[in-house]
């Protein structure tokens, strides 16, 4: 019995956001009972997509793939200021393609092992905070860059073109900036350990097809349905593993966050006040409630209230920067830091605030202005 309470109280911490949304999924049911009616709540279209992105990313670093090339591109540069640089990008674009979430869990390693293997510890948290911005960020651009991005993006409907034209200015702005706080960064001289892993190159050719067969799915290019069937098949021949280390969790959020803001669509002063407020500002309010229930459950949430997915869009995206708990992402980030550096935990809060708060309020005027 108390192995079962350890046990369970590691997996509440592990995954603060999820026991926060069934709570609330709960809380609400209690308001709006079970009926027919919840069936709709699902997004079954990005529920699919979010799997099969992560099961793929999972075979991908099953064979050391990211961190591969990572440490290719790294070793390239001898002092802090690149590297940490070389860091950033590499998680800033590896945002774009795996979504924010993974590309952190990929890319943070590398975000400890650079700096407390060269002897240069005291950048390991401006390594992470940036890391962390970059991921959070750099996945504005495409639509499975981050998960409230797919949601928004699959029920809305949103042409490609359209989506990318609407976050390509705060994308820029947001590469401006973290290029400037980086380039504050002195140049020590850093010597970059190369580790002789190899990599099977028939992997990487399948795991790669496999990706581009997800990307398809989440472009609309091939039905979901197929997606769905052909790439845990291939994966638990191939790769068992793969499906075991998927983010379950992340899709439970999902299911419970679907649950809650249908459930809160349906009471009436609630929609009430949240078309008032929507109606004084999405954009605003939308940044707003990021701040204390995350990017991804308010992009569900505030998506039942409004049709400006453009503002909303902005919204929680840049949302997704200022307090720890406005992206899972940061709090991904969080943890892994204290994990490594359990006395720094009132430093790294003090670090993190001063710089996303910075962020937020630069893109927050910056795309106020686009109207």
């Amino acid at each position: 019995m108390k192995a079962v309470s350890v046990k369970t109280l590691r997996f509440a911490r592990k995954n603060v956001v999820l026991c926060v949304a069934i709570l609330a999924a709960f809380l609400t049911s209690l308001i709006v009972r079970p009926d027919r009616q919840y069936l709709s709540y699902f997004d079954f279209k990005t529920l699919t997509c979010l799997f099969c992105v992560l099961a793929v990313v999972c075979a991908l670093k099953d064979i050391n793939f990211f961190y591969i090339m990572a440490q290719k591109i790294v070793k390239y540069f001898h002092n802090v200021r690149m590297s940490v640089l070389a860091l950033v990008y590499i998680t800033f674009i590896g945002s774009m393609l795996i979504a924010n979430d993974m590309a952190l869990l990929t890319f943070l390693p590398l975000g400890y092992f650079v700096p407390n293997s060269t002897g240069k510890q005291k950048y390991m948290a401006f390594t992470f905070i940036m890391q962390n911005i970059a991921a959070n960020l750099g996945g504005m651009l495409t639509p499975f860059g981050n998960p409230q991005n797919l949601y928004l993006y699959t029920k809305f409907n949103i042409p490609n073109g359209e989506f990318v034209r609407i976050m390509l200015v705060p994308f820029v702005i947001a590469i401006v900036l973290i290029t400037i706080c980086c380039m504050f960064l002195k140049k020590e001289p850093l010597e970059i350990v190369d580790n002789h892993t190899h990599i099977s190159r028939k992997r990487v050719a399948l795991y790669g097809m496999l990706f581009a067969l997800a990307i398809a799915i989440v472009f609309r290019g091939i039905p979901y349905q197929l997606g769905l069937v052909i790439i845990p098949a291939v994966l638990f021949v191939v790769d068992r593993h793969a499906l075991k280390i998927v983010d379950y969790p992340l899709l439970l959020t999902f299911v419970a966050f679907f649950i809650f803001a249908g459930n809160m669509a349906r009471i009436d002063v609630v929609q009430q006040l949240f078309d008032f407020l929507l109606e004084k500002s999405t954009l605003l309010f939308s940044i707003f409630s990021c701040q204390f229930i995350s990017n991804v459950p308010s992009a569900i949430l505030l998506s039942q209230f409004t049709d400006d997915y453009r503002q909303l869009l902005w919204g929680v995206n840049i949302g997704g920067v200022g307090t720890l708990i406005a992206s899972l992402a940061s709090l991904i980030t969080f943890r892994e830091y204290t994990s490594h550096n359990p006395g720094k935990t009132g430093y790294y809060v003090a670090l993190f605030s001063t710089f996303n708060f910075g962020f937020l309020f630069i893109l927050t005027i910056a795309v106020s202005l686009l109207g």
